[in-house]
């Protein structure tokens, strides 16, 4: 066990295609800009979260998202009435819905949501 480990600080999201998944969230999210550089992208995403963006480059990194890799599934938390404010919002932008606004059995109202490169996104609402 990692001991000296408290929190996580912040989440990468691996990519592709870099100045598509730029615009994607700079347009969808409005969390302030921390860096940016050709191959990268940082956000403010919360008090001591930052939410990054980051261009396949290490002989690790993998191939792409999708139903076929391995995956990491981010997920955005708002009140309540928000979610379906949310959704009604990425349909508005031709955003790709997984899942509609739903009710799930551990009490968080969630939707769905996919990326331009596949990785799955949720907005949910503790109810």
């Amino acid at each position: 066990m990692l001991a000296e480990v408290k929190e996580l600080s912040y989440a990468i999201v691996l990519c592709d295609d870099m100045d598509r998944m730029k615009a994607f969230y700079r347009d969808l999210f409005s969390f302030p800009i921390e860096l940016e550089t050709e191959t990268s992208l940082s956000f403010r995403a919360g008090a001591a979260v930052s939410l990054a963006l980051r261009k396949r480059e290490r002989h690790y990194d993998g191939r792409g998202a999708g139903p076929r890799s391995p995956g990491v599934q981010l997920a955005f938390r708002v009140a309540a009435d928000e979610v379906s404010k949310c959704h009604e919002q990425l349909v508005e932008k031709g955003v790709t819905i997984l899942d509609p606004p739903a009710d799930q059995p551990r009490g968080h109202r969630t939707v769905y949501f996919a990326d331009p490169e596949g990785n799955i996104l949720e907005v949910y609402a503790e109810i």
